[in-house]
């Protein structure tokens, strides 16, 4: 007994020193942390106050019934948005909090009907409007009452359920899901409107149901490209040197001298780290390295770096009144619509876990009622936050996921411009 209680006094002996020597540099130590720990509320304080600023519009996307438009027009589209991108000096960054603003592209089945919409800062307002007029004449723009106030502020309640998650991508960012371009009927060489299914199955609920579908995008800059380029190095095999300072560089040379003499006694050749020498790497050009399928995901990467990119949010919610609420139409059908983006050889959407709207075990209620508010205030709010659930989609990608419908698609709960817009003629009388 009294041997343990001499190790116990011993250890917080040890403790309570440790603690007296960090007090003696207190003054060295803390500054930088409490630095640390300043700048990030700081920053997140200034661009919540900037963010607060930014008035918000919502528009609606009303596409002409007659469209046999493809959906590259909107790459277009996208590439006109990315103008919004800069680069905020460090006084706007710092103390005015400036950031680049996010658009939001949303699908909305309304107890069946189903609307497009683009949630955009009011200033953009015109920037939005011609970057669709370019590409889509006869579509129609109205600036539009916001459809999540249909629903109570407050779900689940006694009335209402819910079921939502944020998404996330199979594979590293740049891996292309599966674009328009290979969405086309071998035999006619017609091609299929990837939203026919996603759209059908958005149609089918009924009343006091709604099926909300959201892409916050933000641009990106082109330096991007140059973090992506990663993944075609990791693909390629090629490993970046470690960059070794003095330090490394000494102890990597006197590591190599010790590991040596053992391969000098037993007549084996020896290997210096320091100087790159070592096992031998395969030279041989790459088209000779690799399978007929290992060509092809590298062709669709580099082809995916050559596009501008966004930083995507991708959130789905269903709303339903507990008596028509139907997890079958509203989240099985509506998943199963979104595998016709996935390629098992590159990339695809799925679920993210932490964001579900499910609990298990211990105070599974509570946690599942905390669950299912938080991802309807996100959504109802356009929330970018968790930052894990953002994931990067090239113009391609998002022309693929959010595009005009062509007049292949003949649900008629889809909303349609009523009839063509035209000029006046040119000799229509004037009263003077």
């Amino acid at each position: 007994m009294n041997t343990l209680f001499f190790s116990f006094s011993q250890t917080f002996s040890s403790i309570f020193h440790a603690l007296g020597s960090l007090m003696d540099v207190w003054f060295i130590l803390f500054p930088p942390i409490l630095f640390l720990v300043f700048k990030i509320f700081w920053e997140q304080h200034v661009q919540n106050q900037y963010a607060s600023s930014i008035k918000k519009i919502l528009l609606e996307i009303i596409p002409p019934r007659d469209s046999e438009k493809s959906p590259v027009l909107m790459e277009s589209i996208y590439a006109v948005l990315a103008g919004i991108h800069s680069t905020p000096s460090i006084s706007e960054q710092w103390i005015k909090g400036v950031f680049v603003p996010s658009f939001s592209l949303e699908i909305a089945s309304i107890e069946g009907q189903v609307h497009m919409y683009v949630r955009t800062p009011k200033q953009f307002r015109d920037l939005v409007e011609s970057a669709f007029y370019a590409q889509y004449p006869n579509v129609e723009i109205i600036e539009a009452e916001d459809y999540v106030n249909l629903v109570p502020k407050t779900i689940p309640n006694k009335d209402w359920d819910l079921w939502g998650t944020d998404f996330l991508l199979s594979a590293d960012d740049l891996y292309p899901i599966k674009t328009y371009k290979y969405f086309e009927e071998t035999v006619t060489g017609k091609m299929i409107d990837p939203l026919s299914g996603l759209i059908e199955t958005m149609s089918k609920i009924g009343p006091g149901q709604h099926i909300w579908l959201q892409y916050i995008i933000t641009p990106l800059h082109a330096n991007t490209q140059k973090v992506l380029q990663k993944t075609i190095d990791k693909f390629l095999g090629k490993e970046e040197k470690p960059k070794l300072g003095l330090l490394g560089g000494i102890f990597t040379f006197f590591r190599d001298i010790v590991m040596n003499v053992g391969r000098g006694i037993s007549g084996r050749e020896f290997a210096f780290t320091a100087s790159g020498e070592g096992a031998s790497k395969d030279e041989s050009p790459v088209e000779f390295r690799l399978t007929p399928g290992e060509k092809e995901k590298l062709k669709a990467l580099e082809s995916n770096m050559g596009k501008q990119m966004f930083r995507t949010r991708m959130r789905h919610v269903y709303v339903g009144r507990r008596e028509a609420f139907n997890k079958a139409n509203g989240v099985s059908a509506f998943i199963g619509a979104l595998k016709q983006f996935n390629d098992f050889n590159l990339n695809g959407f799925r679920p993210d876990d932490n964001t579900k709207t499910y609990a298990n075990y211990l105070f599974k209620d509570d946690r599942l009622r905390y669950r299912q508010r938080r991802v309807f205030r996100r959504y109802i709010t356009r929330d970018g936050d968790p930052s894990s659930t953002k994931f990067i989609l090239s113009t391609e990608e998002l022309a693929t996921v959010f595009h005009i419908p062509d007049m292949s698609i003949t649900s008629p709960n889809i909303s349609h411009v009523s009839s063509k817009r035209g000029g006046a003629p040119i000799n229509l009388p004037i009263e003077e």
